[in-house]
């Protein structure tokens, strides 16, 4: 049995993935993915660095900022926690300096940014580096702060003046990587290290890159040396996007499972506090198709015989979907729980429909806000619907397995709320809104930095690693124990350039949620799919706006209007994610679908590089 879970609705109970994790655990064991597929090189790096993956300040933080960088970061678009774009707005209002550093020119950038610095996809570390160098050749970096609350920066500081290899990191280094001129390298890197307090929002999409998991560790050095970590409008530097929903002020634990946590019996617990599993049965999320085509000859744990599927659309959200269609015309039997008839339903044998958020109870989670939402049932479930849990409890009688059943619906949301130490279950149902109680906003490590010696960071040292000897151990050049600029495979200067010329990003719609609500006919009309290309490659092309256009690699093949626009660098086109693949008889993709395109490779610390990615356009 291969397991596909993702998150679906981001509910407690029901759109968890814990109710099968349950239920499989208790029928014997399965296989199932590792890797986050949306910020694993921003966890990585938080892990190895701070010794947790929760490392954000709430958003209403930011009105003590005096310089916001958002880095990679769309908040205008992507909603990275509720009222993100509104406590920037009320930011920059007050004076606060924004300056956006990003391929394209952002409804973010457009909106907030007092200055756009427009970077080639893939190179960001290079820059953070580059920034790190002029800190230290000006003595602009915040030596008593290192010297207190980190470990490593010596080793960090030799590489970056070329001490280690003889390449000195210095910002015409940087230019010559990242297409931003020197003089604004230096600019931003006396800007962030003058400015204090400042909030450095690394984006995950510059970590969803080939070797990305670089990009966060060095922006969280960048923020250990000009002092930001743990102080009010500053920032950890980790990653933009959820890093505090498992964290404070929901307890150390997070709020919750749904259903009690059932191990798997046939896994070994993982190496490190994260999902690194080296020699582990789980199977890295890019590989799951290569583990179903070639099983146990190709060195995985089985022959799969069953995929079961639940709220993961994965013949769409994960690269290279051409081979994950094929893998999954060879399984045997594929079950899934869904909404709609998405892409991964065409292929499945059996369909249990399950409920949406309207026709169940459930309590969700604010995101950068210290909030909890009680979700009360709107109507009854319609159809042959049911519930996540409901289809779980009647699984496990049917299969013979005693016990599954851990409460009603309503005794499993209790505890969740127990848990999150809410205080009153009923008021909070009749309210279906929960502030935690604070007094100001929350801060990242605000502890540890006000008081080190009985407060430490959770790393080995007890302080900011920015030399890792967790990392070294693991005995990987490509991933070193310092923050390190590696060149990306599928990057601007990789020899596949020559026959396929410009780099794709794919970033997220704004009237789709990852995938979601691709089927809904007017979103579709109000924001048609289509691959934004520069006015000078669009012209080179002959390709005019809204022209049919081929975009394609030797993974494959989508056809898609182009937008043709001045709002990103040459070179650089933008595919968003998320359409429903569609393959035609010939296997061309009709929907846009960007992971036709995308490589099935990880990272070297396990992340997913959507944003290195190689293809061609031309006009049909």
């Amino acid at each position: 049995i291969m397991f596909l879970p993702m998150a679906g609705d981001v509910a407690s109970l029901h759109g968890s993935s814990y109710t099968i994790f349950r239920l499989l655990g208790m029928a014997g064991g399965y296989t199932t993915w590792w890797g986050a597929t949306s910020f694993h090189g921003g966890m990585f790096a938080s892990y190895f660095s701070y010794g947790t993956m929760y490392a954000s300040n709430t958003r209403d933080d930011l009105l003590n900022s005096r310089l916001i960088l958002m880095w990679g970061w769309n908040p205008a678009v992507t909603i990275t926690g509720t009222n993100s774009a509104w406590y920037l707005a009320q930011a920059r209002e007050n004076g606060t300096r924004i300056v956006a550093i990003d391929p394209s020119y952002s409804d973010s950038a457009a909106t907030f940014a007092d200055q756009w610095i427009p970077i080639r996809p893939g190179t960001d570390t290079a820059l953070a580096i580059a920034m790190a160098y002029v800190m230290i050749e000006e003595n602009l970096a915040d030596q008593a702060f290192l010297q207190r609350y980190t470990l490593g920066f010596d080793q960090f500081r030799d590489y970056v003046l070329g001490k280690e290899d003889g390449i000195p990191k210095t910002p015409r280094w940087a230019a010559e990587i990242t297409g931003v001129p020197a003089a604004t390298i230096e600019t931003l890197a006396r800007e962030y290290a003058g400015t204090r307090p400042a909030a450095l929002l690394s984006g995950i999409a510059p970590g969803r890159t080939a070797f990305g998991e670089q990009f966060h560790r060095a922006t969280i050095a960048l923020a250990a040396m000009t002092g930001n970590v743990g102080i009010h409008g500053g920032d950890a530097g980790a990653r933009s996007w959820e890093s505090i929903a498992g964290g404070y002020p929901y307890g150390k634990g997070g709020i919750g499972m749904g259903v009690p946590y059932t191990p798997n019996p046939i896994e070994a617990p993982p190496r490190y506090g994260l999902w690194l599993h080296e020699g582990h049965p789980k199977v890295h999320f890019t590989k799951v198709a290569d583990a179903i085509l070639q099983g146990k000859a190709g060195g995985y744990p089985t022959d799969y015989k069953l995929v079961f599927l639940s709220n993961c659309d994965y013949v769409n959200s994960l690269p290279n979907v051409n081979k994950i269609a094929r893998a999954m015309k060879t399984v045997d039997f594929i079950v899934t729980e869904e909404q709609f008839m998405t892409a991964t339903a065409r292929y499945a044998d059996i369909i249990l429909p399950t409920t949406t958020y309207m026709e169940r109870n459930d309590i969700a989670v604010g995101v950068g806000t210290a909030f909890l939402g009680f979700q009360n049932k709107a109507i009854e479930p319609l159809g042959e619907c049911r519930s996540h849990y409901e289809i779980a409890i009647d699984l496990a009688a049917r299969l013979g397995i005693e016990g599954y059943a851990a409460g009603s619906e309503d005794e499993r949301l209790q505890e969740v709320a127990a848990v999150a130490r809410i205080p009153d279950y009923q008021a909070f149902k009749e309210k279906g809104l929960y502030r935690i109680p604070r007094t100001e906003p929350y801060v990242a490590f605000q502890a540890q930095i006000a008081d080190p010696e009985n407060h430490p960071f959770e790393t080995p040292s007890g302080k900011i690693e920015i030399y890792s000897q967790q990392i070294a151990d693991m005995g990987n050049p490509l991933i070193p124990p310092i923050p390190k600029y590696i060149e990306a495979w599928e990057g601007p200067n990789d020899p596949l350039a020559r026959k396929y010329p410009l780099q794709i990003i794919t970033n997220h719609a704004k009237c789709r949620t990852n995938g979601q609500f691709d089927n809904i006919p007017w979103l579709r009309e109000l924001a048609p799919q289509a691959v934004a290309i520069n006015a000078a490659d669009a012209a080179a092309r002959g390709i005019a706006d809204g022209d049919l256009v081929r975009v394609f690699n030797d993974r494959g093949e989508t056809w898609v209007p182009a937008a043709v626009t001045e709002r990103l660098l040459p070179g650089v086109a933008i595919l968003p994610m998320g359409a429903w693949y569609r393959p035609d008889e010939n296997g061309i993709d009709r929907a846009g679908s960007a992971n036709v395109l995308t490589r099935d490779e990880p990272t070297p610390a396990g992340s997913f590089a959507y944003n290195s990615v190689l293809a061609q356009i031309e006009k049909i």
